[in-house]
């Protein structure tokens, strides 16, 4: 699976972390930066590069990190097509892939520590959608929203 990844200058150490994890795990890396914690990013940026990328088609999902990881929600979740979820545990990260679809976990550097969010990015990775019918009918009634205000 191709998986896009960014942060901001404050989630710059896990992202790198992150990454590395990924790739491990048999998974392909676009790595959208940024590429110095030095040098002050915008948590909008990197959620644009990842909600981008998925919206061309160029990742099959996302993981964005930023302090507090909500910054990077908020703002990726404005594209079309994503369902990005903060998740500090990996029953929110494997639970939102299984009954929501969620293709973006958002987070935060500062909020949870680098082993837990190790574990969460394997449990959304690791996780698949159900396509039961129950969720099969709330997610295309998420997309019936999306497609009212898309016009």
């Amino acid at each position: 699976m191709k998986i896009a990844i960014a942060s901001d200058h404050a989630g710059y150490r896990l992202k790198e972390v992150l990454e590395k994890d990924i790739l491990c795990l048999g998974h392909e890396v676009l790595d959208l930066g940024t590429h110095d914690e030095a040098v002050p990013s915008d948590y909008p940026d990197a959620a644009e590069a990842v909600g981008g990328a998925l919206a061309r088609g160029e990742a099959e999902r996302g993981v964005v990190v930023c302090g507090s990881g909500v910054g990077v929600c908020a703002a990726v979740n404005k594209f079309p097509g994503v369902r990005a979820g903060v998740c500090h545990d990996t029953y929110s990260a494997h639970q939102g892939v299984e009954h929501d679809d969620m293709n973006v976990v958002c987070l935060g550097q500062r909020v949870v520590g680098q082993e837990v969010a190790r574990e969460v990015v394997r449990a959304f990775l690791g996780a698949r959608f159900s396509g039961e019918e129950r969720h099969l009918r709330r997610l295309e009634k998420l997309k019936a929203i999306e497609r009212r205000f898309l016009r």
